[in-house]
């Protein structure tokens, strides 16, 4: 199970008939009211999906999605209702095995079509566009702000959702698509969460570089859907490496991103395979951020601190 890797992409699990494909998750019909979410371990960079994947990525990613969930769940309410296989029908041995830690049984919201991302620090892209005219999606900011500088305060830079290429958009194109009711509840969500994920993940010694979230609408009420808080929609850097100026230390997907930068690719699709020492990393990586946040890992994961402990 430790080198386990699950592309799903599955037509059927069980008696059930696969709904849609995203990046990185499978989702089935559970009902009228229901959804099973199954995270594979394919893995996106630059918003194309690498032919291979990243062992036992998912069940990493659920189990810290989850623990995200209890820990916010004061904050705004979230689709999460189980994460027992046995509640998937009709499944076999072997799917139960395969499935084992890396699935949610959630609400059937409304998504919005926004991506609610929220930046701490500056870095990426939204340096990019600093150098060039003083803004991340046309905010303007501050003079002389140096590469991974902490902001003046977490900014809110909305993108486009979308399954090839995600959008950068204005605030208020985004009150726009989704209306000011469900704008203001979700804006005032993400920024709680932003703030709660800053603080918890301080006391582990970790900074949010920036991160996003997923809402939905469950009978007229804003929650939140998809995942929160992982190495995949965040950024997370080591406080005690931090340095003004530099690239940081890498505690997410950014070790793979990196790695693709070396490369003559132009980052459109089909990507390259990924290095095996590349995915070895980042799954020793994604595994260290689990144990650290939750205390525990999925059944069968085993990292060096779970070694020498």
């Amino acid at each position: 199970m430790q080198d386990s890797i699950y592309l799903g992409r599955r037509e059927t699990i069980g008696d059930l008939t696969l709904l849609t494909a995203g990046k990185v998750r499978d989702i089935y019909p559970l009902g009228e009211d229901k959804l099973l979410f199954v995270t594979s371990d394919r893995v996106s960079a630059f918003d194309v999906i690498l032919p291979n994947g990243i062992p036992n990525k998912g069940r990493v990613l659920t189990h810290i999605a989850c623990w995200w969930f209890g820990q916010t769940e004061d904050l705004i309410a979230n689709h999460l209702i189980s994460t027992d296989v046995e509640d998937i029908p009709g499944i076999s041995d072997q799917e139960r095995r395969d499935l084992e830690g890396r699935i949610m049984i959630v609400h059937r919201a409304a998504p919005t079509a926004v991506e609610w991302v929220v930046r701490g620090y500056i870095v990426g892209s939204g340096w990019k566009e600093y150098q060039k005219q003083g803004t991340i999606c046309d905010i303007a900011l501050p003079e002389g702000l140096e590469f991974c500088e902490r902001l003046p305060m977490p900014l809110f830079t909305p993108t486009t959702k979308d399954d090839e290429h995600d959008m950068a958009i204005s605030p208020e194109v985004a009150c726009e698509t989704v209306g000011t009711n469900v704008y203001e509840k979700a804006l005032a969500a993400t920024m709680a969460l932003f703030a709660r994920g800053t603080e918890v993940l301080a006391s582990h010694n970790m900074l949010l570089a920036d991160t996003k979230f997923e809402f939905g609408l469950l009978n007229g009420e804003v929650i939140l859907i998809d995942e929160a808080l992982t190495p995949d929609s965040s950024r997370f850097w080591p406080a005690d490496k931090y340095a003004v100026g530099q690239n940081q230390p890498s505690l997410d997907k950014q070790i793979l991103r990196d790695w693709l930068e070396t490369l003559d690719w132009n980052k459109e699709a089909p990507g390259p395979e990924i290095d095996p020492s590349i995915s070895a990393q980042l799954a020793s990586s994604y595994a260290e951020i689990c144990q650290t946040l939750t205390d525990s890992l999925p059944l069968g994961i085993v990292t060096a601190q779970t070694e020498n402990a």
